[in-house]
């Protein structure tokens, strides 16, 4: 595998620092409540050097918030001798892996009490993040259906079923109760019960893919993922 070049290399750790350091203070403080410079001296590196790489705020959060949609849409990514069951399985553990993150929950909860007198923070946070994947999941389950694998006539009621069936419950209980510790035992009773509602409502062979879906493991707690 070729190495990157040093300046190359450089770069993608100096907007790796700016995006955990954005993450770190758009958790703790909201939206509103930071700014470019802390972004920046949290990042150990110059404002000057921020705008290089994001112009604005908005662009910085949307691009925080486009690299967690594509480290959830990985999962789509067909596994080796995988097919759509498996793809299904890995998307709905990177989904779980990514939004039960302590600083993702911070996150969800510092938005939603914005709203009320930023109203433009959520548009950005819904433009950003679960409108995107939702056309992502819209997409894949597109795909599906012209392979004759899914039958469904609404592609977005589709994927709205699946992202609600799958960790809907146990997110909004630890968007309300932070103390609250979610196993992996548990995260995955939701998860695994998700997908089989999902498949047998919309699979066009629900018995093969129920008997392929309880083969597959729980993947290990997985760190922070970054895929972008």
């Amino acid at each position: 595998m070729t190495e990157l070049p040093r300046r190359q290399l450089n770069r993608i750790a100096r907007e790796r620092a700016f995006l955990d350091a954005a993450l770190q203070l758009f958790a703790a403080q909201g939206y509103s409540g930071t700014t470019m410079d802390q972004v920046a001296e949290a990042a150990g590196l110059t404002k000057p050097t921020l705008y290089q790489y994001f112009p604005s705020k908005e662009a910085l959060f949307a691009r925080m918030m486009l690299e967690k949609r594509d480290t959830m849409l990985a999962g789509f990514a067909t596994p080796e001798g995988g097919g759509m069951v498996e793809q299904l399985h890995a998307f709905a553990w990177r989904y779980a892996d990514t939004v039960m993150q302590p600083m993702m929950l911070s996150l969800a909860r510092l938005i939603l009490a914005e709203v009320q007198r930023f109203p433009e923070i959520g548009r950005a946070y819904q433009a950003a993040g679960p409108d995107q994947l939702l056309a992502a999941l819209i997409a894949f389950l597109e795909g599906q259906r012209a392979a004759g694998r899914l039958q469904f006539q609404d592609a977005e009621l589709a994927a709205e079923d699946l992202w609600g069936l799958i960790l809907s419950a146990p997110r909004t209980q630890a968007l309300y109760r932070p103390d609250l510790h979610q196993s992996r035992e548990a995260l995955a009773r939701y998860v695994t019960n998700g997908l089989q509602v999902f498949l047998r409502a919309y699979s066009t062979d629900p018995k093969a893919d129920l008997d392929r879906l309880h083969t597959l493991k729980t993947p290990a707690a997985a760190e922070v993922i970054h895929d972008a």
